[in-house]
């Protein structure tokens, strides 16, 4: 064949394939891409399983929090979002191949049933399960089950001869957004939020009434470690702080189109002074409550820079259950600021980590601030900053002493709790006697020091020693987490542990001391 001829034939093909690749739909490349897999591949494949992974493999080159769910998996989304989960609604300790209930969730289906703290647990569904070799996530699933089914439970009760049968129907087993409430000082009341879900909104109303009735004027919302959920209760929660009309944020999407979201002026706490707790996993709905705040001067927020997620999530249901949780908006706070930090060319979950290599964990000043991203607030015209997070008002260090590697594997091993539990189980009708509530016990309970040396001598049975030279810190933090463990087991669970360990809480501390001391508050928020 000739050179020209060669040259003719080339041109042509390059022409046919660069027409071919021009025309490929690729719709009907996946397809045929499944399709050869199906017909050539030397083993069999699920094709569920290679859809499910091509799915997969496409969201990840678009953002961190587009997401793909199963039915299953989207089915337990949605319960988790709902405000309540379907159980029995206990917690147990397994302690020598016994099984201990430690705490009863206040209106789950075991509390209507008459099951008590420090009740053991002998059988389940007529099978033993205490003095046999089970595991805890075994004896976990025997009590799990479809709603409205039953399940028997055989018991041995404190000061009873004989075992006890109790048949509790599986049911719904709240799980509150509101972690904690109580009074603080005669004056400051405390929320601690954990999850923004269908519930928020009416708890936090619930929440705000107490406080007041007690004699609340001044608030602090704990939204440390409160990783976002639904931007609807964002929107609520904001009602109860915000007066009407205020924008609580905007969003862009797709369309680049704008909607505005404001406030219906209903709220429970629209006048006194606030302080928010935040911290590096403060996210999503947080920030954009907090930003919201901030952005109207309604708050002082006091902790650690934000996580930083400023993209919003919707969820696109697929014909066989499963669901696509696509990013389909940015979101913007009332000054104009994106909160989100760069998803491109960096590793966007090991930013907080970064943050601890730079200093910023345990400095101020190694927080970058650019110029570009400054911003004013809406009322009093103080400097804000956009892009990565929200930066308090009021920087707090972390406390490094917190994360104590002997600490740590102390916990881990469940001595904590088994010490707990035992300690109570032992003098339960006493404790209950001398510490009628939950601000008696705070203020004049010492734990025992056998507990804290059972616990020292049982961890160096097991090779785990303690350093000579950061001994009395660590006692003080262990004698602390033991004394919190013993009040979730005597009072209200999640309520009266955090009344207990928020004595050492750093950022709340600091909360307070902003609320006593009027200037510091006005000076922070630039009040003339």
């Amino acid at each position: 064949m000739s050179l020209k001829r060669c040259w003719v034939l080339g041109i042509v093909l390059a022409g046919f394939i660069s027409t071919a690749t021009a025309q490929v739909n690729p719709k009907e490349k996946f397809s045929a891409v499944l399709k050869a897999l199906q017909d050539n591949y030397v083993d069999d494949i699920d094709d569920e399983q290679m859809v499910d992974a091509a799915i997969n493999a496409m969201l990840q080159n678009l953002d961190p929090h587009s997401k793909y769910f199963s039915g299953r998996e989207s089915e337990q989304m949605r319960k988790s979002m709902h405000g309540s989960f379907v159980g029995v609604g206990i917690q147990f300790v397994k302690q020598n191949d016994t099984v201990c209930i430690t705490q009863i969730i206040s209106d789950g289906p075991a509390d209507k049933c008459g099951l008590l703290s420090g009740d053991r647990i002998l059988k389940l569904d007529k099978e033993p399960v205490s003095g046999v070799s089970m595991a805890s996530i075994d004896i976990v699933n025997k009590m799990k089950g479809e709603k409205n089914s039953t399940v028997d439970f055989e018991i041995l009760r404190q000061n009873k001869p004989t075992p006890v049968s109790v048949k509790v129907t599986r049911g719904d087993v709240p799980d509150k957004s509101v972690k904690a409430t109580y009074m603080l000082t005669n004056k400051i009341g405390y929320i601690s939020l954990g999850i923004f879900n269908e519930t928020t909104r009416k708890e936090i109303d619930a929440a705000l009434i107490q406080l007041k009735k007690e004699g609340m004027k001044d608030l602090i919302l704990d939204l440390q470690g409160n990783g976002g959920g639904y931007v609807q209760a964002a929107i609520g929660a904001a009602d109860e702080f915000l007066k009407k009309k205020q924008m609580v944020y905007c969003s862009i999407g797709k369309d680049r189109g704008k909607d505005y979201y404001y406030t219906a002026g209903l709220g429970q706490f629209m006048e006194g002074r606030l302080v928010v707790l935040i911290d590096q996993n403060t996210a999503s709905a947080s920030e954009i409550l907090t930003g919201a705040l901030q952005d109207w001067d309604r708050a002082v927020i006091v902790g650690r820079r934000s996580f930083g997620k400023g993209v919003m999530q919707r969820p696109v249901p697929l014909f066989d259950g499963s669901v696509l949780q696509l990013t389909m908006a940015r979101y913007y706070t009332p000054s104009g600021r994106s909160l989100q930090k760069p998803y491109k060319n960096l590793n966007y979950h090991e930013e907080i980590n970064n943050r601890f290599k730079t200093g910023e964990m345990f400095d101020e000043s190694f927080i970058v601030k650019p110029d570009s991203l400054k911003y004013t607030t809406l009322i009093n015209k103080r400097t804000v900053y956009g892009g990565g997070g929200i930066i308090p008002d009021l920087y707090v260090p972390i406390d490094t002493t917190k994360s104590n590697e002997w600490l740590q594997i102390v916990f881990n091993l469940g001595l904590v709790n088994m010490s707990s539990f035992g300690y109570v189980n032992d003098h339960r009708e006493e404790l209950k006697e001398k510490y009628s509530d939950i601000k008696k016990f705070v203020k004049k309970f010492v734990v025992p020091e056998q507990i804290i040396n059972n616990i020292i001598d049982e961890a160096d049975r097991s090779g785990i020693i303690m350093s000579a030279e950061n001994k009395t810190n660590e006692i003080n933090m262990l004698s602390l987490q033991i004394k919190a463990q013993i009040a979730s087991q005597l009072f209200e669970g999640n309520s009266s542990y955090l009344q207990i360990i928020n004595q050492d809480n750093q950022c709340l501390l600091k909360g307070i001391d902003v609320l006593e001391r009027s200037s510091l508050y006005n000076q922070l928020l630039n009040k003339k």
